[in-house]
């Protein structure tokens, strides 16, 4: 592969008890503080995939967002278009859930460096420049009103050099509080669809279609763990026919069981042939990883979408039926791994898509 992708967005320290005590547990005591932000993870992704990845973010000009660049310059990402600005890092805290308590996420990300960073922060000329793929979200316009002009600024910027822009939709119902007024669901129903004209592939998991665009699966109930897997083609029907510059529609499905044990697959949607691909398959039928045991499950939405995005731009993994593999055993893997980044490489998750899933012993 050699045409760059570069992912847009707001990276934060990721601060957690250690295994999975609670806070009330932890504290006064260590603490484990890693980078972490879905764009980001996408990136090093990327990178560990093999693939040129450059991340494009605002951090402040401190030893601590020193640090963030270099911990992802060290993992191979181009990180020469980061700008420094007054703010502070980001923020977020996990409690990881086990069986039947959830994981928990609480934000601090006010007044972010990338928060507060207007549109004109970024030269997306030099940034976009040797680049043939996009990827932002829907959590970085979530944050602050400057945050959705500069993703909205980055989407257009592509779209007119001719580059493929995809968009995670990521609905945070805990974000997009920055107009008074309206409800997060409205204010992220309002900018998404300013947003998506500009994007090839939309990426979603089984509630963002409902929640940002109001397009439902009938049948599916996410927090009772069943999913009616049939609808999901034409969830991506209505959303190319509501945005008919849309290409291609990915949908993640996770039934979640309990916080240590979630069945894990995914949908891939092309408008042009009218097909729709789903992964894992036995004997051409759907039937989803069983993921029992997690390690860990956040960023494990963004180790799809760089999967994704990292076959669709690799000539042999390319046709949608392999991308959609390639991308559910990517996200499988992540689930095996502490932390947001994922560190799969391309052959670990071409074995686990090649069927070998017993975990033994490599020598």
């Amino acid at each position: 592969m050699k045409t760059t992708i570069v992912t847009f967005g707001e990276i934060m320290g990721r601060i957690c008890p250690p295994g999975h005590k609670r806070f009330v547990q932890a504290m006064p005591g260590p603490l484990e503080i890693t980078f972490a932000g879905a764009e980001a993870n996408v990136a090093v992704s990327l990178s560990c995939f093999g693939a040129p990845a450059r991340f494009v973010t605002a951090l402040p000009p401190n030893p601590i967002g020193e640090a963030c660049r270099n911990t992802l310059r060290g993992l191979g990402v181009d990180t020469d278009h980061i700008v420094f600005r007054d703010g502070r890092l980001g923020l977020y805290f996990v409690e990881k859930g086990a069986n039947q308590r959830p994981s928990t996420v609480i934000y601090d990300r006010d007044q972010s460096a990338l928060a507060a960073a207007e549109p004109e922060s970024y030269d997306w000329r030099a940034a976009l420049a040797g680049a043939g793929w996009l990827h932002t979200t829907g959590i970085t316009p979530a944050l602050s009103h400057p945050a959705f002009e500069s993703t909205l600024t980055a989407a257009r910027s592509a779209k007119a050099a001719g580059i493929t822009v995809s968009c995670d939709l990521n609905f945070r119902k805990k974000l997009w509080r920055w107009e008074s007024g309206l409800q997060p669901r409205d204010l992220a129903a309002r900018s998404m669809r300013e947003i998506l004209p500009f994007v090839d592939l939309v990426v979603a998991n089984e509630e963002d279609a409902s929640d940002v665009l109001g397009i439902e699966a009938r049948g599916s109930d996410v927090h009772a763990g069943r999913l009616d897997t049939a609808r999901y083609p034409d969830v991506a029907r209505k959303i190319v026919a509501e945005f008919p510059n849309v290409r291609r529609v990915a949908i993640t499905l996770r039934e979640s069981l309990s916080a240590s044990h979630n069945n894990s697959g995914a949908m891939l949607y092309d408008a042009e042939s009218d097909e729709p691909h789903f992964a894992p398959e036995t004997a051409g039928n759907y039937r989803p990883y069983e993921i029992r045991n997690i390690i860990d499950r956040v960023g494990g939405g963004d180790s799809f979408a760089a999967g994704l995005i990292f076959a669709l731009n690799t000539p042999d993994l390319s046709d949608p039926a392999t991308a959609i593999r390639f991308a559910t055993a990517a996200s499988c893997l992540a689930h095996s791994i502490e932390g947001d980044f994922n560190f799969t490489t391309r052959a670990e998750a071409e074995r686990l898509m090649g069927g070998n899933a017993s975990g033994r012993v490599i020598r």
